[in-house]
């Protein structure tokens, strides 16, 4: 990552026509919408990562983006990371996550399960993914059986991915969760931080991915696909294709919990929905022999 020079003259006014162009830049390249709405948090943010790399002009930095040199994952990933409001908690939303513990219980009375993959797409700081770990690690041991059980927890963001790897958050944050789930899976590090502990962080994998390209992702057969304040960002015809993509990648009888109201009047043939008032969630059918 290239040094921070916080340059400090004034931005030049970006323009009607240049706002056109950036629009379509980032949504060209990772999906994001732009809308005019979100136009002064764009420019807020946009303008941040420029003084941290010395520029002043628009143009310039638009330029330089589409450049060979500039054209990295990089650059575009601090860049994603400054555009994209990565709010985000331990167990939020607890309905969607009582859903899972649901589903995850029918799965541990199948008598010849030997494994259960979850997936948290739009990971951010890896609150979600790490929820996910300890309901599952919670339920595998109240089982008493033998299963291996891991988490894939993706985001097109390295600079969030890092700080989730870490695994290391505020105490007011990590008192979202319940007493005893801080006890056996946090570290205290002082008294303003904890640490999730090196067991359950060794379940989650991290990875780098943009939801454009989930037609290149090799995961499969996964048994919960967590996927949640992520569609927001785009246009209807994207999240259509995003939730298709991962529908693709569910096992027979696997579950897809999306944002509630994130997709509207949509339906698929190989998903139906799950009952559950306040949720939306998606169970893939099982194959017919």
């Amino acid at each position: 990552m290239s040094k921070v020079h916080w340059k400090s003259t004034p931005l030049r006014p970006m323009s009607d026509e240049e706002f056109e162009l950036w629009k379509a830049l980032i949504e060209e390249r990772v999906g994001i919408t732009v809308d005019a709405a979100r136009r002064s948090f764009f420019l807020t943010s946009l303008g941040l990562r420029m003084r941290e790399i010395g520029l002043d002009d628009f143009g310039e930095y638009y330029a330089r983006l589409q450049s060979a040199g500039w054209a990295s994952e990089p650059e575009w990933s601090v860049l994603v990371d400054r555009l994209t409001v990565q709010e985000t908690s331990f167990l939020r939303h607890q309905p969607s996550f009582d859903c899972v513990t649901e589903h995850l219980r029918e799965l541990l009375r199948q008598p010849g399960l030997r494994q259960i993959q979850l997936w948290s797409v739009g990971c951010a700081t890896g609150e979600e993914a790490y929820s996910l770990a300890m309901l599952t690690d919670e339920l595998v041991l109240a089982s008493g059986r033998r299963i291996s059980w891991g988490v894939t927890a993706s985001d097109v963001s390295r600079p969030a991915l890092t700080r989730a790897r870490q695994g290391i958050y505020g105490t007011r944050r990590l008192r979202a969760l319940p007493p005893s789930w801080q006890q056996d899976y946090v570290d205290t590090l002082d008294e303003e931080r904890g640490q999730i502990k090196a067991p359950l962080r060794d379940r989650l994998c991290f990875v780098q991915i943009n939801v454009l390209d989930l037609k290149a992702v090799p995961l499969q057969d996964m048994d919960v696909i967590f996927c949640q304040n992520l569609l927001i960002y785009f246009r209807r015809f994207r999240k259509r294709d995003i939730v298709h993509q991962l529908i693709r990648r569910l096992a027979p009888g696997g579950l897809l919990v999306l944002g509630v109201n994130e997709m509207l009047d949509w339906r698929h043939d190989d998903v139906e929905r799950v009952e559950n008032r306040g949720v939306l969630a998606y169970r893939r059918r099982l194959a017919h022999p």
